[in-house]
């Protein structure tokens, strides 16, 4: 390194801080990171955002009433379960 540079001032970090986000150190399953990576591509979108969504939407979750396709659909489901 040349002599002429003076890093005494400088500080450890993100050139640009981001507002709003905080980056921290997260342990995931393989299979878990590999299934949010795997369903994000094919949202075209990036999975740490899936995560995120994912997670405001567990924070937030109020409980809805049923419509009338949701539950055809679980019917649908469950009797083909059944046979």
């Amino acid at each position: 390194m040349k002599k002429e540079y003076d890093f005494k001032k400088g500080k450890r970090g993100a050139v640009i801080s981001s507002k709003g986000k905080t980056r921290i150190t997260l342990y995931l399953d393989d299979d878990i990171l590999e299934a949010f990576r795997k369903r994000a591509d094919q949202a075209g979108m990036g999975y740490q955002t899936m995560i995120n969504q994912v997670l405001r939407e567990f924070l937030g979750k109020k409980k809805k009433p049923i419509d009338e396709s949701t539950l055809r659909r679980v019917l649908r489901e469950e009797l083909q379960k059944t046979g």
